[in-house]
């Protein structure tokens, strides 16, 4: 027997139209190049989006081709999230933090049409478009500058779009979005998004117990807009109806605190390193930034250490973990505490909290590892695999990286993990960063997280060097705090107190600065590389 319910597809076109009749006076805002702040309302926003499309579709877009962006987060690229996929086309947000040639392999492998480009972002499209084959370039002026020579201004073009234009009808399962992996090891991989998945993505994103988000809330999403669907929430802003406001290029600590202050942001969403240096801003001078009184952050793409969590609550700052994967759309788990919770130690809530947390509705999850699948105990560790219905089947048009796939259906993260027996994730490295000492395993992130738990320690990331009679040993890799000069033989002592003797790096080596990738994680591969060379003694 089937139900009586009716066959109404899941797209993001309802999730646009809702915001455009029911909250028309929302504000989105957006600080230019110049830093003065661009704003306009939800219902400006939709004329333009569907001004947007309709010029797309008049310019010869099908079903099903990709629109290609290379841009900040802002006014135009959230009307580039909605026009492309509701018109029927692929949105592929380029992340032009990549070396130049992955950017034009990422474009010509997508076999992307169209771009849409802010004019300071030119000069990255200056050194990939020898190389790549878009048909029409459409440039946004958000700084005045010239627009050069055969590219098209990004308004004009929007002036050729219908007012009137009706949106199509869409199948659920076809794709809405692109984002490819960072391509750490071998060639960027691209997934691609369906509407059903971004559609049961963002409902899941505003339930109280993942992020929460309301209509009554103001977001600020710092994670870039070409990272991962900027983690979901830019179109939850839409669902719900949340202000918006758009940090654009200015990524420091001080005009993300300004645009907290002068918006009343209420909900803030970026990775580790950009919490780095706000909480550095606090506590310098706290008092500065007259800050809404129930402002919180909900922090990932990397670990968040347990001294970060600690430090936010100082200033009134809720910090709130997440994890997930470009592969998984990306929401995987969300550290909130359970209810009883309350009743444990400062110090377990704290722990609890430092962990990534519990997996979300529709996502499950299991750990495997040599012997089979790995009890819920905390303690038994093993590859993370996860299954669920915004979690990808495959790569893009790639046999590359199919054997993250097992045979009965799950996606193998290459996070290795532990689970506790009340369901909290724990990640304790990645595959390829555990270290294997005299035949033990080492997590490198937990003793990352305790190091940068000491006053005089801003970063530091751990890798493994090999060493002729371990096999592998760990090396801390530590960038000193503001004013700080910790030594080894203090950070050693420091970590002895929560640390078996053989889990304590060997050496220390103090830098200026860690390498990342281009979505803000330590790169490793180089640091291993740098050391590698470098005689550890026996």
């Amino acid at each position: 027997m089937d139900g009586t319910m009716m066959d109404f597809p899941l797209t993001l076109t309802p999730m646009l139209e809702r915001a455009g009749k029911l909250f028309p006076d929302v504000e989105i805002v957006t600080r230019l190049p110049d830093k003065s702040l661009h704003r306009h309302t939800f219902a400006e926003f939709h004329q333009r989006t569907r001004r947007l499309a309709a010029a797309l579709e008049g310019a010869g877009l099908k079903r099903g081709e990709r629109v290609a962006t290379i841009m900040w987060n802002g006014y135009a690229h959230l009307e580039a999230y909605f026009a492309v996929p509701c018109s029927g086309g692929v949105l592929h947000t380029l992340n032009f933090r990549l070396h130049e040639n992955d950017i034009a392999f990422i474009a010509n492998h997508a076999e992307d049409r169209f771009l849409i480009v802010d004019d300071v972002l030119l000069p990255i499209f200056e050194r990939i478009k020898d190389k790549v084959k878009f048909e029409r370039v459409f440039v946004v002026p958000l700084s005045g500058a010239p627009i050069p020579e055969g590219l098209e201004n990004y308004e004009d073009f929007l002036a050729t779009g219908r007012a009137d234009y009706a949106f199509p009808e869409l199948k659920e399962n076809e794709a809405s979005g692109m984002c490819y992996t960072s391509g750490t090891t071998g060639r960027p991989k691209g997934v691609a998004y369906s509407h059903r998945a971004m559609v049961l993505h963002t409902f899941c994103v505003g339930l109280a117990d993942t992020v929460g988000l309301t209509q009554r809330d103001v977001l600020m999403p710092v994670v870039p807009m070409f990272h991962a669907n900027a983690w979901g929430l830019a179109h939850a802003a839409m669902m719900m109806g949340s202000k918006l406001a758009f940090p654009g290029p200015h990524m420091d600590a001080e005009n993300i605190l300004g645009l907290c202050e002068s918006e009343q942001v209420t909900l803030a969403a970026g990775v580790p390193t950009i919490w780095i240096g706000i909480l550095q801003a606090l506590e310098a001078d706290s008092g500065r930034w007259k800050l809404h009184p129930d402002l919180r952050s909900v922090v990932g793409g990397s670990a968040l250490p347990e001294g970060m969590i600690r430090g936010f609550d100082r200033h009134g700052i809720t910090t709130i973990h997440a994890w997930g994967m470009t592969e998984m759309t990306p929401i995987g788990t969300i550290s909130r505490l359970k209810r009883g919770m309350e009743a444990l130690s400062e110090d377990e809530r704290y722990q609890a909290r430092a962990k990534q947390g519990l997996a979300v509705p529709f996502v499950e999850m299991r750990v495997i590892n040599d012997e089979g699948e790995a009890p819920w105990d905390g303690e038994s560790m093993g590859e993370l695999q996860v299954r669920g219905p915004w979690i990808a089947s495959s790569y893009y048009n790639s046999e590359e990286g199919s054997d993250k796939w097992s045979a009965d259906g799950w996606f193998g993260t290459g996070d290795v993990v532990t689970i506790d027996k009340e369901g909290y994730v724990k990640i304790t490295d990645r595959t390829k960063d555990l270290i294997k000492s005299g035949g033990e395993w080492i997590s490198s992130v937990d003793l990352e997280n305790a190091l940068m738990g000491h006053a005089g320690v801003r970063e530091a990331a751990v890798i493994a060097v090999p060493h002729e009679k371990w096999t592998e040993r760990p090396l801390a890799v530590v960038v000193a705090a503001e004013g700080a000069a910790p030594s080894a033989a203090e950070l050693k002592e420091y970590l002895s107190q929560s640390f078996a003797k053989w889990w304590l790096p060997d050496n220390y080596e103090f830098v200026d600065e860690i390498p990342r990738t281009s979505t803000g994680k330590f790169l490793k591969t180089a640091l291993r590389e740098k050391f590698a060379t470098r005689d550890w003694g026996a």
